[in-house]
């Protein structure tokens, strides 16, 4: 018996991957976010499920808990699944886990997911590289562990990529945006923001840096901030009578 730390993706069902169905499908217990789509919590129907999501602004159980919740389940044996949205290691605290377990001798695997970074933007059309736009990208969080604005370098960070993902920065994106734009960024610069990336849900919004403190932008929400993102390769919806 084990406990696993896996990545569900960014919401799409049909983005998980083997392993981690399997493993659901498998599981005596399945710990998870609240980002997790109830078609992928499906997979689990003989688990017992136990949410410990963290909700903005709301009372939430620290990751603490959760780490004693899951060293409890190991020792005692418990098939456990610790399913976390997007990658388990991409923002998503599956290290400090991996940590906890490692010390009380508990037997874990991690389970790699379809990351929101790369795959929301790439759901709103726009990929976070393009030859001749982009050749580096840099990933960050846009909140610290108090919800307040992450303490980055913001210009030095967008000064040394082509494009910039923000996961986590809803909340945050106009004082970044500010930032960027008192440092010499281009208030022309492109911006798409995709909520709830993979649900049926999904909304995209394009605007520019300039435009960034008029837009109300709620979580989830993965943002990409460059020349990439005035790209749109979605495929337009097939002719009528098209046989695909």
């Amino acid at each position: 018996m084990t406990v696993h730390l896996v990545g569900a993706g960014p919401g799409d069902p049909e983005l998980l991957t083997l392993r981690a169905a399997r493993l659901l499908a498998q599981a005596e217990v399945v710990v998870h976010d609240r980002l997790v789509s109830p078609l992928i919590l499906g997979h689990a129907a003989g688990a017992r499920l136990i949410d410990v999501g963290k909700s903005p602004g709301e009372p939430s159980g620290s990751q603490q808990s959760i780490n004693t919740l899951l060293v409890d389940l190991g020792r005692h044996g418990i098939e456990t699944v610790r399913l976390k949205g997007g990658d388990p290691f991409v923002f998503g605290r599956g290290g400090e886990e991996a940590e906890a377990l490692a010390a009380a001798g508990v037997s874990y695997t991690v389970v790699p997911g379809v990351s929101a970074a790369l795959a929301a933007p790439m759901m709103g059309g726009a990929p976070v590289t393009h030859r001749g736009m982009s050749r580096s990208v840099a990933i960050v969080t846009g909140h610290d562990e108090r919800g307040e604005l992450s303490a980055v370098d913001w210009p030095g960070l967008f000064e040394a990529s082509d494009s910039l993902v923000i996961l986590m920065g809803a909340a945050q994106f106009g004082s970044i945006a500010r930032q960027l734009i008192e440092a010499g960024a281009d208030p022309d610069t492109a911006v798409l923001a995709v909520t709830r990336a993979g649900w049926e849900s999904q909304e995209d919004t394009r605007f520019r840096l300039s435009d960034a403190e008029h837009q109300k932008l709620q979580a989830p929400t993965t943002i990409l901030v460059g020349p990439v993102a005035q790209l749109d390769f979605r495929c337009p919806d097939p002719p009528v009578g098209y046989p695909g």
